[in-house]
């Protein structure tokens, strides 16, 4: 692996890209584990995340978002009837999807949260949402696109955007600190045992309150759901402890319980309503070891909470080629 492509981040984790890609050889199912046997590799590379794909919304603006193209959206378009559109777009195996960006501004930092609804028209009760948190050290904006050989599986990760989006479920992705430059802060002291006092409760407090003002579409909030990598991984698992009762399923990518960092993780009690949690691994991560991330499963499983473990072992920390069918899957199940 390139040593360009590893970034190391202050609570010991960083953002790696993928070994290669995979067949499943077990289906796992709800509370099983499978493994993946390998069927080639990808090269490393670096991705440029093109310019033209950061048009900002002005703060305040609610139907006043603007797309990538800088176009006013109409994001319950209707499309002809069989016709099978998608808002992303691929070419070679580079998957783009475009974006709308709004900026919130939560305990008195600036956050870009971009997000896209599904094409057509909404279900009555709005689309159900997911929440992607992206890993340390990369912006937000760099999930929705994505090539082959990108750091941390990036293309795979463009690929779930399009996949939920075709699915039917509205994408949020928000930024972390310092305009993406930094990290979660869930296991980072202090917060990591005051959140109340983070400035990323502060983001969730007020990106909940904007959700269910309408601020992002019409969003179905009792269907709502979190998956992200690394970093973002442990706060897709805050979203449990810290959250209770708003999240229908979670799909951690390269991550473990909230608190956890690296190889340092212990898994405390969970609480009982814990949402039902698929994991994805790569049995070569050294950032996020996979032993790190057996606990929480195995906790999980002690409560009768259902969950999924897939690890793909030649695959580091990066996200797994299976995860865009494997996560949409898991969230249409819940």
């Amino acid at each position: 692996m390139s040593a360009a492509l590893r970034l190391a981040a202050p609570v010991a984790f960083a953002l790696g890209c993928t070994g290669g890609g995979g067949i499943v050889a077990v289906d796992g199912g709800a509370g099983g584990d499978a493994r993946i046997a390998p069927d080639g590799a990808v090269a490393d590379a670096a991705l440029a995340v093109d310019a033209e794909l950061a048009v900002d919304a002005a703060p305040g603006d609610d139907a006043g978002s603007t797309n990538d193209a800088g176009l006013a959206l109409d994001a319950a378009a209707p499309t002809d009837a069989g016709e099978a559109l998608s808002r992303c777009s691929e070419d070679e195996g580079r998957v783009v999807c475009p974006r709308n960006t709004t900026r919130l501004v939560a305990a008195g930092i600036g956050r870009d949260v971009h997000w896209q609804l599904p094409l057509g028209a909404a279900p009555e009760a709005g689309w159900p949402s997911v929440i992607l948190f992206q890993g340390s050290l990369f912006a937000a904006g760099f999930a929705w696109v994505g090539a082959p050989g990108a750091p941390f599986g990036a293309e795979h990760q463009a690929a779930l955007i399009r996949a939920l989006l075709d699915a039917g479920f509205a994408v949020l992705t928000p930024e972390v600190r310092g305009e993406g430059s930094t990290y979660w802060d869930t296991n980072v002291a202090p917060w990591n045992v005051a959140w109340d006092s983070s400035p990323d409760h502060a983001l969730m407090r007020d990106l909940f309150a904007e959700m269910e003002a309408g601020r992002f579409g019409p969003l179905d909030l009792g269907r709502l759901y979190a998956t992200g990598i690394s970093s973002g991984g442990y706060m897709t698992s805050r979203m449990a402890v810290s959250y209770r009762g708003r999240f229908r399923a979670l799909a951690i990518q390269s991550g473990s319980y909230a608190t956890c960092a690296g190889a340092a993780c212990v898994v405390p009690a969970l609480p009982e309503d814990h949402p039902p949690t698929l994991f994805l691994h790569g049995a070569l991560d050294a950032i996020v070891p996979e032993a790190t991330m057996r606990p929480y499963a195995r906790a999980l499983d002690e409560l009768g909470v259902p969950n999924e473990v897939r690890v793909d072992p030649a695959v580091d920390h990066a996200w797994l080629p299976e995860a865009p069918a494997r996560v949409t899957a898991f969230f249409r199940a819940h």
